[in-house]
């Protein structure tokens, strides 16, 4: 993962926008709660999880990375089912069954929220500066299926998560407010022509918000920022023989970003600038993939996809002199075109059996990605804002090679594996050195861009059978960024370059009644900037900042312990239970969020001091959970 505090996944040296999660065909762009200690995804209502980090199939596009394509259940369409789950920190609860009689039709709705705001508030001193503030989250997974006969079927689903954060001083007489989130909403017609041939036909619908409202006083601000998006995709399988699976289809998406909108009120003055513009585009794809076992030994998955992004108003594009005050514009109506840009993405991907338990595999892609994630700072937090490729901002584009052995011993009771890679990457965004907000100005006057490439091994060894199982894995990885305008032209390491990532999963089954598990992971703490230099210039303070990423905040590493106890339960009840006892962070690893310096002392005495700090913000973390079932 990104490290403490983050909600993104950094998969063979790219960023988290880098990676298309997807639930239910829809585009999930933030997929972490609590800042990542929560996954957006309830277990409950996940049917299936596939998570594609080498030959990604021309099927999909609009990401350089990986692909997380996750589908949620359909219900049970028999009998009513009930599950649920009551903790310390977050409770859920799901309910399925059918909608007819002749199990035609079934629906799931799972509900989870967090009550750490009502849990604390009997602790917070009501005279403290802080009462009042708070955090929690909760969100809402739904779906329902029909079948009509045995060829045609429709799926209803659909997501909905918020984040909410709540700050108070009464001191100050400050309140803030931070909500953000994901809406999600998926209908998919599943229709058979015969034997050979299927299709699904797909609308969907998703948005994500970021807003931060802050009240003192009679002054008011809010920043604001999101992407909402309108897809329709068509998708075809057919199945020549056996052996022979040839998949092809058609997708549009109607793209909506909003920038980092700033508005704010003092008494009676309104404060709206109308230099922040909401950007729209066009993005287009079709594709054609060919997956055949020519024989016993060799399999090959050939695709192509070409892909469209078109950039379209309103819109408009100002000519600024050297200082950066306007001068002049052109103005776009609604529909007209501002730019385009567009590729081929060639797919290949071979695997050869030499026996029934060794293979090798071997890859490469081109992907082409149209919209980005920008962020100030090191880590991967909500205020991260989209953007997308526009005049100023090109698209990125990736080649990326994978080759690897994969083994099973003793029976396929161990699976092995080692796999290399390489990876370029070009139109790399980053902000321009001594970059501050300006809401008065387009942030795209603020990009620079450049080039990126990422290589590295990764070792695998998984035991799938008997009372212990688990899996051990480890990553030996390099990731390098270089600009013109950065870095006096240099390369430097990406801040998601993990030298070294090391990850170990144990369950244990004991008994009957009871289950251990235990989790390790390891990483090499994250490239930053640090200032070097202090110095004082006309009585004030100023620093002077080594090259970028030069420094490494300290590695990331966290035990996770749980057991389960899982009652045997008697014939006659119609219902089970298990607990879960777990501890996050066992043995209390401060690890860093990030490292500020602090002075101390008088600057005009002589005495001044400077100390840096580091900021951590998940200790260890005790829970008991009771689930149920029934």
């Amino acid at each position: 993962n990104a490290g403490e505090g983050s909600a993104g996944i950094y998969v063979r040296g790219g960023g988290p926008d880098q990676n298309l999660i997807l639930l239910d065909d829809a585009v999930v762009y933030n997929s972490g709660h609590l800042f990542g200690f929560f996954s957006v995804f309830n277990s409950d209502a996940i049917k299936n999880v596939s998570l594609i980090k080498g030959g990604m199939p021309a099927q999909y596009g609009g990401r350089l990375s990986s692909v997380l394509d996750i589908s949620m259940k359909e219900g049970n369409n028999k009998k009513i089912q009930i599950d649920g789950g009551i903790g310390l920190i977050a409770s859920r609860l799901s309910i399925q069954g059918p909608m007819d009689k002749k199990q035609k039709s079934s629906f799931i709705i799972s509900v989870r929220r967090t009550y750490i705001d009502a849990l604390s508030k009997p602790f917070i001193n009501k005279q403290s500066a802080f009462a009042g503030s708070g955090y929690f989250f909760y969100d809402l997974n739904a779906k329902i299926n029909y079948k009509f006969n045995d060829k045609d079927r429709l799926y209803l689903s659909g997501y909905f998560g918020r984040d909410v954060f709540d700050f108070v001083n009464g001191q100050r007489s400050l309140d803030v407010k931070i909500p953000w989130g994901n809406s999600t909403g998926t209908i998919r017609w599943n229709h058979v022509f015969n034997k050979k041939l299927f299709a699904n036909t797909s609308a969907v619908y998703n948005d994500y918000q970021f807003s931060f409202q802050a009240l003192q006083s009679n002054f008011q601000v809010k920043l604001s920022s999101g992407i909402r998006d309108y897809n329709l995709k068509q998708d075809f399988d057919y199945y020549p023989g056996w052996n022979h699976k040839i998949k092809f289809g058609a997708a549009y998406t109607f793209h909506q970003f909003t920038p980092s909108v700033v508005t704010g009120r003092q008494d009676s003055i309104v404060f709206n600038p109308l230099s922040a513009q909401v950007k729209y585009a066009h993005e287009t794809g079709v594709y054609f993939q060919d997956d055949w076992e020519i024989g016993p030994k060799l399999q090959i998955n050939t695709g192509l996809r070409y892909s469209e992004f078109r950039q379209v108003g309103p819109f408009s594009e100002y000519t600024t002199d050297a200082n950066g005050n306007r001068i002049d514009s052109i103005v776009y109506g609604k529909t007209d075109l501002v730019k385009s840009y567009g590729g081929l993405e060639p797919r290949l991907t071979a695997r050869y059996s030499v026996n029934d338990s060794t293979s090798f595999k071997f890859s490469v892609t081109r992907n082409l990605q149209y919209i980005h994630l920008v962020s100030n700072s090191g880590s991967t937090l909500p205020t991260e804002i989209w953007v997308p490729s526009t005049y100023k901002v090109k698209p990125q584009i990736s080649w990326l090679y994978a080759m690897g052995i994969f083994k099973n011993f003793k029976n396929n009771m161990l699976e092995a594996s080692m796999e290399i890679y390489y990876k370029s990457m070009d139109n790399q965004i980053e902000y321009k050195e001594g970059y501050t907000p300006n809401s008065l100005d387009d942030v795209e006057n603020s990009f620079v861009f450049g080039k990126g490439w990422s290589y590295g091994a990764e070792w695998y060894l998984n035991k799938t059978k008997g009372r212990l199982t688990g899996w051990v894995g480890y990553t030996l990885s390099w990731t390098w960024r270089k600009f013109a305008a950065l870095n006096d032209g240099n390369q430097y390491p990406a801040k998601f370059d993990r030298r070294n990532d090391v990850s170990a999963v144990a369950m244990f089954q004991l008994n009957k009644k009871w289950k251990l598990s235990a989790t390790f992971i390891y990483g090499t703490g994250n490239a930053v900037t640090l200032p070097e230099r202090f110095y004082l210039v006309d009585g004030n303070l100023t620093q002077e900042y080594s090259k970028i990423n030069q420094y490494r905040l300290p590695s990331y590493h966290r035990l996770d312990l749980a057991a389960i106890y899982s009652p045997v339960p008697k014939k006659i009840r119609k219902w089970k239970s298990e607990w879960v006892f777990s501890i996050f962070n066992a043995y209390g690893r401060q690890n860093p969020y990030f490292i500020y310096f602090d002075n101390s002392g008088s600057i005009n005495s002589g005495s001044i001091q400077i100390q840096a700090k580091q900021v951590s913000i998940f200790p260890l973390i005790p829970s008991v959970t009771w689930n149920f079932k029934f």
